[in-house]
């Protein structure tokens, strides 16, 4: 894999855009960070009863607009995401797969205090789409709190959690071949 696609998906912050893009590329220097736009339109995933949009159904409609595409493609919303199971999710990934999906939905600081934050945003974005990649690359949720893989339900557990892989889960996954 040589390339790391971002794809807008109403994704209205594109200061935030850049700056994501600017993190991965000095994270994974190895690899090339391009933003690409698929024009998906989320509504026929949306669901009305919940005000939210399903993230297995985005997924799905990205997968057929990306096959010639050679490397990872991590979808960025600013709308709610959900699975069925669960009330809501930050992400979602293909395990071993080429797609992922992150909502920057939740992740912002006012949600919860009413305070603006946007230097937490941007650690809470990279942390979930760190998280939501390592799953691309093969990578099951870890134990270890310091590690980016850690599972989180709430926002306490995005914060505590840590902001890169493991030594173990970056060898699992050979971060290392797209870092110098």
């Amino acid at each position: 894999m040589s390339s790391i696609y971002l794809a807008p998906v109403r994704f209205s912050n594109l200061s935030l855009l850049n700056i994501i893009k600017n993190n991965l590329i000095r994270i994974f220097n190895k690899a090339e960070i391009k933003t690409i736009d698929l024009e998906i339109d989320p509504q026929f995933a949306k669901s009305v009863e919940r005000n939210q949009y399903h993230s297995t159904k985005i997924l799905a409609e990205a997968m057929k607009k990306t096959d010639p595409f050679d490397g990872k493609v991590i979808l960025l919303a600013d709308f709610d995401l959900f699975v069925p199971v669960f009330t809501f999710v930050y992400g979602e990934a293909q395990l071993n797969g080429k797609h992922s999906i992150v909502s920057i939905s939740r992740l912002h600081e006012e949600i919860y205090t009413g305070i603006t934050d946007e230097a937490l945003l941007l650690q809470r974005s990279l942390k979930e789409i760190l998280h939501e990649f390592g799953h691309n690359l093969g990578l099951l949720h870890c134990k270890d709190w310091n590690c980016v893989m850690h599972s989180s339900g709430r926002i306490e557990e995005v914060d505590i959690k840590g902001d890169f892989y493991c030594k173990t889960c970056q060898k699992d996954a050979n971060i290392d071949q797209l870092q110098a």
